[in-house]
């Protein structure tokens, strides 16, 4: 799949090598696993939030929706 994505961005080995090099100029070795960990936690969060989402509406399409015209007392 990234091979795919990378494909899209015409991105080869050479341009890969050169942003890592600037990455790691950037940030240091030392501040990347710290950003790496932020960016799978944050993927994390995205996917669980994805997941949600689907869930709700798998759950809504089994139940109907209440008839909004009852009086409440």
């Amino acid at each position: 799949m990234a091979s795919g994505i990378l494909l899209i961005f015409g991105l080869g080995t050479t341009e890969l090598l050169l942003i890592a090099l600037v990455v790691l100029l950037l940030f240091g070795g030392r501040k990347i696993p710290e950003l790496m960990k932020g960016l799978g936690k944050g993927v994390k969060s995205f996917k669980d939030g994805v997941d949600g989402v689907e869930d709700d509406r798998k759950s809504a399409g089994n139940n109907p929706p209440a008839d909004k015209t009852e009086k409440k007392d």
